[in-house]
């Protein structure tokens, strides 16, 4: 049985008889989706006009079929869009011009909006929002991607029990891909051992969140979650001086040094011009199972208050779920019933804004 990864690299050795590079390089392998003996996928050619583009089909599909003769293979023939080919003349000139190598990704990568999920302090739930908020949006229908910015403490892989390594291309870094289709890459998969320690010092590992976002092939996504380590620190500074973000979702819990600890990262959005899309308070309650009685197990809330002092909306107060905990745990996050979260995910697309910030880069504070 072929595999994604294999089929992706067979591609690779198509070449674009005009561009003479290869149609994976190029970025005109979209929407690559295998399953069992079937590979589908939309090559789209500079122009529909284009007099090769039966030869370039044809080519493709004995390069997969030098995999497995047996694979049926499906090829949509469609046209860039007009951004798309602007991209990629661009960076066909910026390599003839002989300047500073840079990964093709970083040219080609059209992401429409891009969320961090932040927390002041660690043990809020702030990854399994991220997580959430991931798998809601795919079963939505968006395509999404989400980087585990969280460098020392990586766990978005084991929550969707991904582990194989992002493979390599022309393009740069290609992402691992969940069971659903989201798009993911975390320190973790580039480990030999899941439980190593990353023992960084802060530029290694804000060089790592860098690379992440400029060498990285994420290619066409509607949404691009990041799920940022706790606190203020380089990481997160990194993120918001480099990547022009749409807007921050921040995470805390009932208590109130959570409470405290989260006015710190909203100051520091502020200070960096993010915009922050809201509040979610996680583990705000838990749900007797006899009597439906809601218990605060954390004390009463006071993320309304908190909320309104920041001056962004309250986007919604998570229960305390076992069920959930046990799926993340287990690599099953993506089977996780959505109802309880979408109401937060509506108002996150709804509140998020049509154009990114500008990236401060080089500011501190």
């Amino acid at each position: 049985m072929v595999v994604e990864a294999d089929v992706r690299e067979a591609l690779n050795t198509v070449m674009d008889p005009e561009l003479q590079r290869s149609i994976v390089e190029l970025g005109m392998v979209k929407d690559l989706q295998v399953s069992g003996k079937r590979v589908s996928f939309v090559l789209a050619l500079t122009t529909l006009a284009c007099p090769l583009r039966e030869k370039i089909a044809s080519e493709a599909r004995a390069a997969i079929a030098g995999l497995d003769g047996d694979v049926d293979v499906a090829i949509e023939l469609s046209e860039m869009t007009a951004a798309e080919r602007t991209r990629l003349m661009e960076s066909l000139q910026h390599g003839a011009a002989g300047q500073e190598e840079q990964p093709l990704a970083a040219h080609l990568n059209d992401i429409d909006k891009i969320i961090a999920v932040m927390s002041g302090k660690g043990g809020v739930g702030k990854s399994s929002v991220a997580a959430m908020l991931a798998v809601t949006l795919r079963k939505q229908g968006y395509r999404v991607g989400l980087l585990d910015a969280d460098i020392t403490g990586p766990s978005i892989p084991r929550m969707f029990d991904v582990s194989s390594r992002p493979g390599a291309s022309p393009l740069g870094i290609i992402p691992a891909e969940t069971s659903t289709g989201i798009k993911l890459v975390s320190i973790n998969l580039l480990l030999p051992h899941d439980d190593d320690a990353v023992i960084w010092r802060g530029p290694l590992i804000s060089g790592a969140i860098k690379q992440f976002w400029e060498d990285v092939f994420w290619g066409d996504l509607d949404y691009l979650i990041l799920d940022l380590p706790p606190g203020t620190s380089d990481a997160s500074l990194t993120v918001m001086q480099s990547i022009p973000l749409s807007g921050i979702v921040l995470v805390t819990s009932p208590q109130g040094l959570a409470d405290m600890v989260v006015r710190k990262s909203a100051q520091m959005a502020v200070k960096l011009n993010v915009p922050i899309l809201g509040l979610i308070e996680n583990m705000s309650y838990a749900v007797c199972p006899k009597c439906g009685e809601q218990i605060e197990v954390f004390g009463p809330s006071v993320s309304a208050e908190t909320a309104k002092v920041l001056g962004v909306p309250l986007l919604g107060r998570l229960p305390l779920d076992a069920e959930l905990a046990v799926r993340c745990d287990s690599g099953r996050v993506e089977s996780q019933p959505t109802e309880a979260f979408a109401p937060v995910v509506a108002q996150i697309v709804e509140r998020v804004p049509e154009t990114k910030c500008s990236p401060v880069f080089g500011h501190s504070h």
